[in-house]
């Protein structure tokens, strides 16, 4: 499967030999947006139209459109490692919080 983003949207997207088309399906929302295209062209065209149509009826209802990610998460861990974060946070002198998006970040970007 690969990946497709518009707007901060972002798609899987895999290929149906036997329909000869692709599908696309946005990634982390409660609501569902589809689309498809014979091609790779039509499929990119049909992922923007179908995330500004989504756009446009929750505008029309006046509803805030669902965001795929917030910017948070929830992490449970042990309480010795919780410690140990808190420790090496005070270390590097930041707060927990930047400690554990620079540490992610850098696990990420491998």
């Amino acid at each position: 499967m690969n990946t497709m983003t518009y707007k901060a949207y972002q798609a899987l997207v895999e290929y149906d030999e036997d329909a000869e088309l692709f599908h696309g399906e946005v990634m982390n929302l409660r609501d569902v947006i589809t689309f498809q295209g014979q091609s790779v062209d039509e499929l990119k065209k049909a992922f923007a139209e179908s995330v500004d149509d989504y756009l446009a009826f929750c505008a029309e209802r006046g509803e805030e459109p669902e965001k795929p990610y917030s910017g948070q998460f929830v992490v449970r861990v042990d309480p010795p490692l919780h410690r140990a974060f808190v420790v090496a946070a005070k270390q590097a002198g930041v707060s927990l919080n930047k400690w554990v998006a620079t540490t992610l970040e850098r696990a990420a970007v491998r």
